[in-house]
């Protein structure tokens, strides 16, 4: 075999890795495929005789792909349409289904706070805090310093995981119980299942941005909440478990950005659900702390 076929063949061994790396690092499968196939057009032009390390070389390649297409977005980020981030396609058709799988296993609430990091930030937590690459190996990635990298990392996860569930009256463990099993429910369609975990006074409420109408919605009783959660979330594929200023809830995700969250009000030992807000206008999400659980 030649060395041409041996490095091939090695990228694809670290091919699955690799897109690992690129879709925490880009929050796009299409984004993170472009990235690999510029990495591969460099990789594939390098003698790597030398090279001890193949998987860490590619992953460090894969890293310097996918800062530069962060920094780019940056400075691109006030192209807008209707208010919403400009979604950079790749040459490849992505299976929404199969986006919506690795969005659920990263988590939607970590991809949506991941956003708000500046390149540097997001390089050094994704490859140190999901990854476990050295700070020595980030900050020659960064052309900073080992000290400056972990700063970086730090002060991303202070951002990423900031906020801890508060302590009160109503116990955050049944909180989390409750909003797992809404989203389970939502996810299978299983009304029944989602009609029993609401309370039968259950009050929801969605703002003018969730439905267009002059004044917020209101919808009562567990059976009329349930048929308009099913409408509103249907399969929930893009949809998570986070902490919204520091409770339970669940953020819906739209391409990078963020869609609506859900807050809920959960009472009582039987720890049925009593209030929904449903929250879509921009403003109101902006002054929502949305953190990973």
């Amino acid at each position: 075999m030649t060395e041409k076929f041996l490095q091939a063949e090695r990228y694809e061994t670290e091919r699955p890795h690799l897109r690992a790396v690129a879709y925490r690092m880009l929050g796009s499968l299409a984004e993170a495929d472009d990235a690999l196939q510029e990495a591969w057009l460099r990789a594939s032009t390098t003698d790597i005789a030398d090279v001890r390390n193949i998987g860490g070389w590619l992953t460090t390649i894969v890293s310097r792909v996918c800062l530069n297409l962060l920094r780019t977005r940056q400075a691109r980020r006030e192209e807008h349409i209707d208010g919403a981030p400009v979604a950079q396609a790749g040459p490849w058709a992505i299976d929404p289904a199969v986006e919506a799988e690795m969005a659920d296993e990263v988590g939607v609430a970590l991809l949506v706070v991941m956003e708000a990091l500046g390149p540097a930030e997001r390089l050094a937590f994704v490859l140190h805090d999901l990854f476990a690459v050295s700070f020595d190996d980030i900050a020659v990635m960064l052309e900073k310093t080992p000290a400056a990298a972990r700063q970086l990392a730090s002060r991303a996860r202070r951002r990423v995981r900031g906020a801890q569930p508060p302590t009160g009256p109503e116990p955050q463990s049944r909180k989390r119980q409750a909003v797992d099993a809404f989203l389970a429910a939502t996810r299978a369609g299983d009304f029944q299942a989602l009609v029993g975990l609401l309370h039968p006074d259950v009050v929801l409420t969605a703002d003018p941005a969730v439905i267009p109408t002059p004044d917020p919605v209101v919808v009562l009783g567990a059976h009329t909440v349930a048929k308009g959660a099913m409408a509103a979330i249907g399969r929930a594929a893009t949809t998570g478990v986070a902490l919204l200023d520091g409770e339970f809830g669940l953020v819906m995700a739209e391409g990078r950005g963020m869609r609506l969250v859900l807050r809920f009000a959960v009472k009582g030992e039987s720890s049925l659900i009593t209030e929904v807000e449903v929250i879509a206008d921009r403003e109101a999400l902006a002054g929502i702390e949305v953190t990973a659980p």
